[in-house]
């Protein structure tokens, strides 16, 4: 099975997730017609093409006699043209391996590129017949969101609330300011007084913590969770969330209003979860006014990070080149992985795409890949960095780095888009209007990884069934396309949601939703960059002190990175998650 993205990088106007879609949608097209039409009969050539380009995007290996079933043709008749279309060099027979003799088939570049030209074809064509966005260019368009250029959202009304009937609703909660302004939405259309104290809000790692205490103690104290993207794994394979999708059904809420990067980050082997409450990419924000004074092109790799840092560094004013999360822990453990995205890797062997449904199940073993030149050229990357950032980098954290740049004290800032709507919002901003939003650098130009991050609304599995519908009706008002224009408006860019990033209203009151509106149509936010596989937690917290040890404590790099490999496979064993070797055990 192969590892790498089906669609390489020049294919990036059309995703593997609209390139799925559009072959469901041809799929379903043709049914009614073969079924329901006097003397109808399949079309064996679009058939047995859709079923293969539908396998290899999925990664499912297939061979002939499971073509020709998928197919729905005749087994003499899917045989023969199966047969011309290898000879036709439009279909490639590859060996099983161990000695079979039997072969899995696969389109050749030839069939797999004919074939998007016609879907891109296909979209284009929906698009005008439509009017969605601007209609007549296909990469305005993505194909299977639910959104319509001209329709404007309507208010939030807070009758909504009222009608559901809800009960009091107890919430563990991520403490920032996207969770700050919902608490007070919530609160304000309730209008109860006191009703902020169904709401705690808790910084990152004691939400971690009290979201395990209070999963393994069925304490029902809270009935909505949030939990960090990549903690799904964990909570999912330990059974301590209840299952959403016989909830979704019956509510408020359009899994295709989502881009599906964003929806699968709540779906664990084929079950969903949690429902992305908001999502924020990792971006470089610099500032515009300096770069324009001096005539500096704004950077796209690590090499022209540094120099253009290097050109604005200049301590003795207190004025530095950038900020980014250097404090041990989560901050510099995060930091590593995202720098690590950008060279186009992840911390454990795995396929570079996002999933609309993380399952790492169809793997024998989850090897680790930390101790690589790819994790040497980061961690030296980080300690170039350091020359040209606040002394005090070593402890800088999301928060930390964020007023640096807001203050005025440096040119650059990797940052959370969530966290940059303050730049131009907050009233102690010295940088309003002033900065421009860059897409996070790569190594040497490579392919533009922008790592997702964000929150999934999560039931307790000790949640009483019948209580179960009522919280999901007040999870469906909290994510519901009202709710979420209202934050945009108020200056929290929580796209991609293609019926907010549609709203004119919307995409006017930040620059920030329509950069991260193309960049989730062109293919470059990034779901890996964190794998949420059950071990996350262990994985993150030992790389924030091997790390930090490495790029701020003098320790010697290749040793950390094989020392961060040690003592995690070492754990694993202790814990019974691992197998012999330097491999750990699928989940």
């Amino acid at each position: 099975m192969r590892h790498s993205d089906p669609l390489q990088p020049q294919d990036a106007e059309l995703t593997s997730h609209e390139l799925s879609r559009i072959v469901d949608f041809l799929r379903r097209l043709r049914q009614p017609f073969d079924a329901g039409m006097p003397g109808a009969k399949p079309d064996v050539y679009l058939n047995i093409t859709l079923e293969l380009v539908d396998a290899h995007l999925r990664l499912n290996p297939i061979d002939k006699s499971g073509l020709i079933a998928s197919a729905d043709v005749p087994y003499s008749t899917g045989n023969r043209m199966i047969t011309k279309m290898i000879e036709d060099g439009l279909i490639r027979q590859v060996p099983r391996g161990n000695g079979l003799k039997t072969h899995f088939l696969e389109p050749t570049d030839a069939l797999l590129n004919t074939f998007m030209v016609y879907a891109t074809h296909v979209k284009m064509h929906l698009a005008k017949t439509f009017g969605l966005r601007k209609g007549t260019e296909a990469k305005e368009y993505y194909f299977g969101g639910s959104y319509f250029g001209s329709k404007i959202i309507s208010p939030l009304r807070g009758e909504d609330i009222e009608e559901m009937g809800l009960s009091d609703i107890k919430f563990l909660l991520n403490d920032d300011n996207y969770f700050v302004a919902m608490r007070n939405m919530w609160a304000d259309f309730r209008n109860e007084f006191g009703r902020k104290r169904s709401f705690a809000l808790q910084r990152l790692p004691d939400l971690y913590a009290n979201a395990r205490k209070s999963f393994a103690e069925g304490d029902p104290a809270y009935d909505v969770v949030s939990i960090n993207m990549p903690w799904l794994g964990e909570f999912a394979e330990r059974g301590d969330l209840a299952p959403l999708d016989d909830l979704i059904s019956d509510a408020a809420i359009n899994p295709l209003d989502f881009h599906p990067s964003v929806w699968g980050t709540g779906n664990w082997k084929g079950t969903q979860y949690g429902i992305p409450l908001y999502c924020t990419i990792e971006i470089l924000a610099a500032r515009k006014d300096l770069f324009e004074a001096q005539g500096i092109a704004y950077p796209r790799t690590f090499d022209e990070t540094i120099a253009a840092a290097r050109a604005f560094h200049d301590p003795a004013r207190d004025f530095h080149g950038i900020a980014w999360n250097g404090q041990r822990g989560m901050p510099i453990a995060n930091s590593f992985l995202f720098f690590l995205a950008a060279c186009r890797k992840a911390v454990i062997d795995m396929p570079l795409r996002n999933q609309e449904s993380w399952s790492f199940d169809t793997f024998e073993t989850l090897k680790l890949q930390i101790d690589t030149d790819d994790a040497l050229e980061v961690i030296e990357y980080m300690k170039q960095l350091v020359e040209v950032s606040p002394p005090d980098i070593a402890s800088i954290d999301w928060e930390r780095r964020i007023h640096y740049f807001m203050s005025g004290q440096t040119a650059l800032t990797y940052c959370w888009t969530m966290r940059a709507a303050r730049f131009e919002h907050e009233l102690s901003s010295r940088v309003a209007r002033r900065v421009t939003y860059l897409s996070p650098p790569s190594r040497r130009m490579r392919r533009v990884s922008a790592p997702v991050g964000g929150f999934l609304m999560t039931i307790p599995a000790y949640v009483a069934p019948d209580r179960q519908r009522h919280i999901m009706n007040a999870i469906a008002w909290m994510v519901s396309p009202e709710a979420m224009k209202t934050h945009v408006k108020n200056g929290f860019p929580v796209a991609p949601r293609f019926s907010v990033c549609a709203d004119p209203e919307a995409l006017a009151s930040s620059p920030i939703v329509s950069m991260v509106d193309r960049m989730a149509r062109q293919n470059e936010l990034v779901t890996w960059a964190r794998p949420p596989v059950p071990q996350f937690n262990l994985i993150e917290r030992t790389l924030g002190e091997e790390i930090h040890d490495a790029v701020f404590g003098g320790k010697p790099p290749g040793h950390a990175l094989r020392d961060a490999e040690n003592r995690i496979m070492s754990e694993l064993r202790s814990t019974n998650w691992s197998a012999p070797g330097n491999r750990a055990s699928a989940v």
